[in-house]
């Protein structure tokens, strides 16, 4: 199936499940953006932990830090 035909058969849908089903595609490109974002914080934590910008915990201060 093409776009365009993909594209008529939703436009021929009732109203409600148009509106479902586009609540469904912003939600899975929210959802893929937010973990992109959080994957690239996490790279660049872990990039200043490597290159010795900051200092990681002992385990002996995770372990206080979690109490």
């Amino acid at each position: 199936m093409t776009s365009s035909q993909l594209t008529k058969s939703v436009l021929a849908l009732p109203e409600p499940e148009r509106l479902e089903l586009a609540r469904r595609i912003v939600a899975s490109i929210a959802t893929e953006k937010q973990q992109a974002a959080l994957l690239a914080a996490g790279v660049k934590r872990l990039e200043a932990v490597v290159s010795g910008q900051i200092n990681g915990l002992t385990e002996r201060e995770f372990r206080q830090a979690l109490r």
